[in-house]
């Protein structure tokens, strides 16, 4: 990103303000922020949902804007916290991500996501209805589909809105330890919630009323002192009051 500036249409406030960015292939990035900060923005312009008013994005290089959107979109898959669910069978809401998948191709995202013990309690498998917007399933199991269709997918980027608030313990345990096979061999890029997740990011970037304020690993950030390390300490304090 190179002095990306943007407002949404109709707004006088700039949703993002000369944003300068480098992510480097295989890295993990986290966007961090207070609500309305700019991270979601941020993740939709890597996917052409809008186009910089001011400066420019670069995937390898090329500009996003020359690049056609099918192109552009199988690039980069995206894990979203709400996972929209077609009423169809399971096996298409998956195969969705990549029509024209071997059943070998399936089986392999299908063990990614740890979906088989769920398939295995379907009254038709694969091929049980899951209802209009997945309502046959839980949240995590939603969010397990999600996982699928992104390693069927195979995509070199991946972007992750990693909240899991809305699950329990022992689902956000093992839907975290499923993400963090798909992250392998990709580039990341997380839309942080939790801040105690994305320690381990190779790069902080943090965003506050669309401009980027701080960024660097969570350790240097800590020492900083800084916009990060507040918001560190808030997430700390409420977690302890709760």
């Amino acid at each position: 990103m190179q002095g990306l500036t943007f407002s949404y249409p109709g707004q006088t406030r700039y949703a993002l303000k000369d944003i300068n960015l480098k992510i480097l292939s295989g890295e993990t990035v986290a966007l961090v922020g207070t609500s309305g900060a700019g991270k979601t923005t941020t993740a939709q312009m890597l996917m052409r949902f809008w186009d910089p008013d001011v400066g420019l994005i670069k995937l390898n290089g090329t500009d996003l804007r020359d690049y056609t959107l099918d192109d552009l979109r199988s690039r980069i898959a995206l894990v979203a916290q709400d996972t929209y669910l077609f009423n169809d069978t399971l096996r298409a809401n998956i195969l969705i991500a990549k029509p024209d998948a071997s059943e070998t191709e399936l089986k392999n995202a299908i063990e990614g996501a740890a979906l088989g013990d769920l398939i295995a309690t379907l009254p038709d498998g694969l091929n049980t209805e899951v209802g209009e917007r997945g309502t046959s399933l839980s949240g995590g199991q939603r969010q397990r589909v999600a996982i699928a269709r992104a390693f069927l997918k195979n995509a070199p980027i991946l972007i992750l809105d990693e909240a899991t608030s809305h699950l329990d313990s022992v689902n956000e345990s093992e839907i975290r330890r499923q993400l963090d096979r798909l992250k392998v061999n990709r580039t990341t890029i997380i839309i942080a919630h939790r801040l105690s997740t994305i320690k381990e990011a190779d790069q902080i970037i943090v965003l506050e009323e669309g401009s980027l304020v701080e960024s660097g690993r969570h350790t240097d950030l800590i020492e900083l002192d800084g916009f990060y390390a507040k918001l560190v300490s808030r997430q700390l304090s409420s977690v302890r009051v709760g």
